[in-house]
């Protein structure tokens, strides 16, 4: 079945939180001091997520990416992990991680069937990475970093969030790290999401800035001629590496956009700058059948206008989305709510 929204998207891609916490504090993220959870009775089982994961696959969702907060802190994930490649039509499962746990749970991902892993890595610096997290443990994230290189994954993306002012003097660096490991860089531009309550503009390192910074370090970088709906445009060094940049901020690629996303309690959002979702945990609890939930999916996503990141870049002023106050209200407004 192929499902399209009212600018001929296709559902194809569904982002699965499966929790909200996260034993970091990202300051583009997670900047305030207090946040509001969810309760905990209200996650999603593994059999939830299984159940809503196959309404997905068979309307024509065949990526699911594990996300959080931290997904590593929901305890048994290679369960979840098992029952998820198990579902017909599912063909490319993968997981998005902050990398500190991943050292002891690599393998075991692999072998219960995580095909690719995306870990998050903005410093190379230890004293950065303190200053940007507050917390130690860059050396647990390279060690994730290592073992998910050596465990076979069919691919390793890095995943890094250039804020001016604080890492972009890393760039070519980073590029150095990834290519020594086997590693795919991603860079993102700062996005103004959910709880980046300190985003503003003159923060944000544009994909051309990045793009002369690096053909400054390497030569003439080209584009790659790759046609598909990864959030990432791609391009390749002198020397045959590869990287990609997420341009959300200053240049949206909404109509080419297939994703969704569905936090640990079961609300599902159609856009990253949604201010409202839909309820499949009370539909699931309330005894409703697979069919009435595929219906409801269905009409919602045949109903799908979302532009959220172009209807920022066209505002005349431009600073954070909400304030902190909006968020401790509603935590599923937040990013490590809804799964970045």
């Amino acid at each position: 079945m192929r499902l399209l929204d009212t600018l001929h998207r296709p559902l194809r891609s569904l982002r699965i939180s499966v929790t909200d916490r996260c034993n970091l504090r990202c300051a583009y993220c997670m900047p305030e001091e207090e946040y509001t959870w969810l309760p905990r009775e209200d996650l999603l089982t593994f059999e939830e997520i299984g159940l809503l994961a196959g309404i997905f696959a068979g309307l024509g969702v065949g990526k699911v990416r594990l996300t959080g907060g931290e997904p590593l802190l929901r305890r048994d994930l290679p369960v979840l992990l098992r029952g998820l490649a198990a579902v017909p039509g599912i063909r490319d499962l993968s997981l998005t991680t902050n990398g500190t746990l991943l050292a002891d749970q690599a393998r075991t991902l692999q072998e219960a069937g995580l095909g690719r892993v995306t870990v998050s890595l903005d410093t190379l610096r230890p004293d950065r990475f303190r200053d940007l997290t507050r917390q130690r443990g860059l050396s647990r994230v390279l060690e994730g970093i290592e073992a998910a290189a050596r465990a076979g994954f069919r691919a390793l993306k890095l995943n890094t969030v250039v804020v001016r002012g604080v890492n972009e003097d890393e760039i070519a660096d980073l590029i150095e790290f990834g290519r020594m490991h086997g590693a795919e860089i991603r860079f993102i531009e700062y996005m103004d999401v959910g709880g980046a309550t300190r985003w503003s503009p003159e923060k944000v390192v544009p994909r051309e800035e990045i793009l002369r910074i690096l053909a400054g370090r390497y030569g003439e970088v080209q584009p790659t001629l790759e046609k598909d709906r990864a959030p990432a445009a791609r391009f390749v060094l002198p020397d045959g590496t590869r990287f990609g940049i997420i341009a959300s901020t200053t240049s949206p690629f909404c109509r080419s956009c297939d994703r969704s996303r569905l936090t640990a309690d079961g609300m599902w959002f159609l856009c990253l700058y949604a201010a409202r979702g839909l309820d499949l945990r009370r539909r699931v609890r309330d005894g409703a059948t697979a069919e009435t939930i595929a219906a409801e999916i269905a009409r919602a996503w045949g109903h799908r206008a979302d532009r959220g990141a172009e209807e920022r870049f066209g505002l005349v002023s431009r600073g954070a989305l909400l304030p902190a106050e909006s968020l401790r209200e509603d935590p599923h407004l937040e990013m490590h709510t809804r799964g970045g």
